[in-house]
């Protein structure tokens, strides 16, 4: 983490307000801890109290505020938005998937609400702060935006709207000066991927596919997100940074 933040002006985000959803661990934990290294002010959301606990106790996570928080309740999110007086950053990190279950209804709904509905509810609920900073938004869309597993119509269904999402959020924000843009990562090493990763066989495999031949850490999708957040990226808006190693276009 410290060769990323390093490549960055140290008091880059000085002053600057941050949310960040989904970041009870994993890339969300990892963005949030980059833009608090960077000098923003952060709050880190996430579903799992416990998560929050240990995310909380982690070196990298001083200064930064963990606050639970369902996704899912309109009602939850209006209010969390609403007590937040300032926000020049908002990262919606927030993402599940279920394997071989999305393909009942219920699960499929679930997770379809989680990863896609619920970044238009975050979004949407911050708009007037985003407005007043004239901020950034970043949404963390995936490969699945471009590939297709069948193991997780859901998931892929839900990464593949984050496109659009993306492209629709950024038109429809820009005249007040909002930037709306998208990473997609692709195999990190997370809870999420950690089936794979302990895998030799399924590790080399997807290692193999990736131009660079290794898989990516978390720590390697925070240069991107700082970057879309930072002046560098001032006339860019409604587009998706793959950050995957190159997996996508093996």
């Amino acid at each position: 983490m410290q060769e990323v933040l390093a490549s960055f002006n140290p008091a880059l985000f000085r002053g600057r307000h941050a949310v960040v959803c989904g970041a009870s661990s994993g890339i969300g934990l990892a963005i949030a801890q980059g833009l608090a290294g960077l000098g923003a002010q952060v709050v880190a959301m996430g579903s799992s109290p416990a998560k929050l606990l240990a995310a909380g106790k982690q070196a990298a996570s001083t200064g930064i505020r963990f606050e639970a928080l369902d996704v899912r309740d309109a009602a939850a999110v209006k209010r969390f938005m609403d007590s937040v007086s300032a926000i020049d950053i908002l990262v919606n990190a927030q993402g599940i998937a279920r394997p071989g279950a999305e393909w009942e209804e219920d699960e499929f709904l679930n997770v379809m609400d989680i990863n896609l509905s619920s970044v238009f509810r975050l979004t949407m609920a911050a708009r007037a702060q985003l407005q007043a900073s004239r901020g950034s938004v970043v949404h963390i869309a995936s490969m699945l935006s471009y590939l297709a597993d069948a193991q997780v119509p859901a998931y892929t269904a839900s990464k593949s709207g984050i496109l659009g999402l993306t492209r629709a959020l950024a038109h429809r924000f820009g005249p007040s000066g909002i930037r709306v843009n998208a990473i997609a990562p692709g195999y990190h090493v997370t809870d999420m991927t950690a089936r794979l990763h302990a895998d030799p066989a399924d590790a080399r495999r997807i290692a193999e596919r990736a131009a660079l031949k290794r898989w990516g850490t978390v720590e390697d999708l925070v240069g991107a997100a700082a970057f879309l957040c930072s002046p560098a990226a001032a006339f860019i808006t409604g587009a998706v940074l793959a950050v995957d190693g190159g997996y996508h276009t093996g």
